[in-house]
């Protein structure tokens, strides 16, 4: 597909709301953000849940329905959730947004690392944090292993495979593209598949442009061009905007919003809406244009979104 396909991540579970005043924690205001990126440009939202009380991360599947009810009133987007979840949830729990709300596309991701934020808390004291749990939570991920066994992933892929749900791979590392080869060779997934290279998390590979070229050449040779899909992520300031727009140079798609950086400009923090309608521009003055929810559903073979369970 020619059209170049925003995706925006609204909230995450890694911002604390102590990082950006724009950060959306209730159901009403990460629907509210969605529409907004609607307007913007964004054909996708990718979503985690939050406790609208204390804006912590959470796996309540009541919380999880009403943050999709509301984003299907407001808008056709393709809503992509994540079985990610937050550092404290057990797989079990992660992938439990599937089995309840069957969506028409879900995370998957692709091997276990080092997942680190533990560097933004040297960024505050501990009388600026909103929330008592915010520090703790950030320093903790000092000690985190993110878990993605293969046993698990093979779990998570058959709760995708009842639910209708498309799996998008997420490639923290390349040794994940071979770990996404093996399912394909061990006919677990199919192709083509729809990857998401995710450049600068903290025990992941760096968000440069050597590094992406990298990952595209790697899944090149080992996955087959013709094999896959892609998106990338780039974590932080400035590393968003530059690998999105090398991602749209070489054919991919990209991904912005609060879960992956705060800023819109150096030192100037930005809304999901105000990240979504600068990677737009950048998308315009390349002469990209964008894909809608009906493109992308297409491009994807997406169920649709008369087929989901909310």
């Amino acid at each position: 597909m020619n059209k170049v396909i925003i995706t925006a991540a609204l909230t995450g579970a890694m911002t604390v709301p102590t990082q950006t005043p724009y950060l959306p924690i209730t159901p009403d205001e990460i629907a509210a953000d969605a529409e907004a990126c609607a307007e913007g440009g964004a054909a996708v939202v990718h979503v985690h849940a939050r406790d609208p009380e204390n804006g912590l991360p959470t796996s309540d599947q009541e919380i999880f329905g009403e943050i999709l009810q509301k984003i299907k009133e407001r808008t056709d987007l393709v809503v992509c959730t994540t079985t990610g979840g937050g550092i404290y949830m057990k797989p079990e729990q992660r992938v439990q947004v599937v089995h309840s709300w069957e969506p028409e596309l879900a995370t998957c991701n692709m091997g276990s690392i080092n997942f680190s934020v533990h560097r933004v808390a040297r960024r505050y004291q501990s009388s600026d944090y909103r929330y008592d749990w915010e520090e703790a939570y950030l320093k903790n991920t000092e000690d985190f292993i993110f878990p993605n066994t293969f046993k698990s992933i093979k779990v998570f892929l058959d709760y995708m495979k009842q639910a209708k749900t498309r799996p998008e791979f997420e490639l923290y590392d390349v040794g994940h593209i071979y770990n996404l080869a093996y399912l394909i060779d061990e006919g677990i997934v199919e192709t083509p598949v729809w990857m998401q290279f995710v450049l600068g998390v903290m025990g992941g590979i760096r968000a440069t442009v050597y590094d992406l070229i990298h990952m595209v050449n790697t899944a090149d040779r080992v996955i087959g061009h013709d094999n896959y899909n892609w998106s990338v992520i780039g974590v932080g300031y400035p590393h968003e905007f530059e690998v999105n727009t090398v991602a749209m140079m070489l054919g991919g798609h990209v991904r912005v919003g609060l879960e992956d950086n705060i800023f819109v400009r150096r030192k100037t923090l930005g809304t999901n809406a105000q990240l979504v309608e600068r990677m737009a521009k950048l998308a315009h003055e390349f002469e990209h244009e964008l894909a809608t929810p009906a493109d992308v559903r297409k491009f994807l073979n997406l169920k649709g979104l008369e087929n989901v369970g909310y």
